[in-house]
C-alpha cells in the first residue's frame, strides 16, 4: 500500500510554488528585477536579458512553507531547512546587488566565503550536538559498509558544502538545467528517505514538489530565473542532506553533472593561465555544447538524462543499506 503521508508534502509545496510563479513574476518584473546577460557569452542568450530572476524565492517559499506544517513532529528538518535559507539569503543578497544596484559581480569573493563558512559552520555544530552525527559515512556498492573519518570528517564537511553550493550555482546556466538535475536528485534523496524512513522525509519532498512547480515556468523559454537565490540553497539542501543522510560519496553519482561544471570551469581557467589556450569553447560545459551547435533544449534533456541514469546507479549502489 501506497503511503499517502509522502504525497502531500509534495502536493504542497507543487501548490506553493504554483500559485506564487504568476504572482512573483509579474512582480519581478514590474521592479525590473530582469537578468544581466554578460555580452561574451552565448550569442544567444542576449534575448534573455530582463528576463525576471530572483524566482528562486520561490522555491524557498515552497520549502520553507512545506517544512514548517511538518516540522513540529520531524525536528530533524530543522538543520537541513537551515543550510536552505541560510544559503538562500546570501543568494538573495548577490541578487539584490547585481539587479537593484546595478553592481554585475554581486557580493566581493570574500564576503561570499565568509558567509558560506558561518552557515555552514552553524550547521556543523548542529547537526554534531543535537542531531548526534556520527563520523560514518556510507560506501557506494559496499553492500553496507561505512568508512569512519574521524575528525578529519568536520573539515571535509566545508569542502563539500561549499563545493557543492558553488557547482550547483554554476550549472545554472540554462533554462530548466539546474532545476531539472536537482529535483532528480531531490527525488533520488526521497526515495531513499522512504527506504529507511527518515525523519527529513517532508523537507526532500517539499524541494521536489516546490521544483516541479517551478519548472512550469523556467523550462525553455523560461519566464523567470531562479538566481542565485535559487542555485546556492538548492546547493545548500543537496549538500545538506547528503551529509545528514551520511552519503556525500554518492553525490559523486548522482550530483556526477554538477561535478563536471565546475571541475569544466577549473580546467578551463587553470589550463588558459598556463597556455593562453582553451580546452572547451566556453564553461561551464553546458555553453561548451551550445557553441558545437547543440540547441538548449537539448544541452538540458541530455544532462536531465544522464542525471536520472545516475539516480537510479545511486539507488543500486545502495540497495544493500535498506
Amino acid at each position: 500500500m501506497i503511503n499517502t503521508s509522502y504525497i502531500i508534502p509534495v502536493l504542497i509545496s507543487f501548490f506553493v510554488s504554483v500559485v506564487l510563479c504568476p504572482i512573483v513574476i509579474p512582480f519581478l518584473a514590474k521592479l525590473k528585477f530582469g537578468q544581466f546577460v554578460r555580452d561574451d557569452g552565448p550569442q544567444s542568450h542576449l534575448k534573455k536579458a530582463g528576463t525576471p530572476t530572483m524566482g528562486g524565492v520561490v522555491i524557498l517559499a515552497g520549502i520553507l512553507i512545506t517544512s514548517l506544517i511538518y516540522i513540529g513532529t520531524n525536528s530533524d528538518i530543522i538543520p537541513i531547512l537551515f543550510i536552505t535559507v541560510g544559503f538562500g539569503i546570501i543568494g538573495f543578497l548577490d541578487d539584490f546587488i547585481k539587479v537593484v544596484m546595478k553592481r554585475s559581480l554581486g557580493l566581493k569573493p570574500y564576503q561570499k566565503i565568509i558567509g558560506q563558512l558561518l552557515i555552514t559552520g552553524i550547521y556543523c555544530y548542529y547537526m554534531f550536538e543535537k542531531i548526534g552525527l556520527s563520523t560514518e559515512i556510507y560506501i557506494p556498492f559496499s553492500n553496507g559498509l561505512v568508512w569512519d573519518l574521524g575528525y578529519i570528517y568536520i573539515p571535509l564537511i566545508f569542502i563539500i558544502m561549499i563545493g557543492t553550493v558553488n557547482s550547483v550555482n554554476l550549472t545554472d546556466g540554462l533554462d530548466g538545467l539546474a532545476s531539472g538535475v536537482t529535483v532528480l536528485v531531490a527525488t533520488f534523496f526521497t526515495v531513499i528517505c522512504m527506504g529507511i524512513d527518515s525523519n527529513i522525509t517532508p523537507i526532500t519532498c517539499a524541494a521536489v514538489g516546490s521544483l516541479l512547480g517551478f519548472l512550469l515556468f523556467n523550462t525553455y523559454p523560461a519566464r523567470v530565473f531562479m538566481g542565485d537565490t535559487g542555485s546556492l540553497a538548492l546547493g545548500g539542501f543537496v549538500a545538506g542532506t547528503a551529509i545528514y543522510l551520511k552519503m556525500p560519496l554518492f553525490l559523486l553519482i548522482v550530483g556526477l553533472i554538477y561535478v563536471i561544471e565546475a571541475l569544466s570551469v577549473m580546467i578551463q581557467v587553470g589550463y588558459y593561465k598556463l597556455t593562453k589556450k582553451r580546452i572547451f569553447r566556453m564553461a561551464p560545459i553546458h555553453h561548451h555544447f551550445e557553441l558545437g551547435g547543440w540547441n538548449e533544449t537539448k544541452v538540458v534533456v541530455v544532462f536531465n538524462i544522464i542525471t536520472a541514469i545516475l539516480c537510479l546507479i545511486g539507488l543500486l549502489a545502495f540497495d544493500g543499506f535498506f
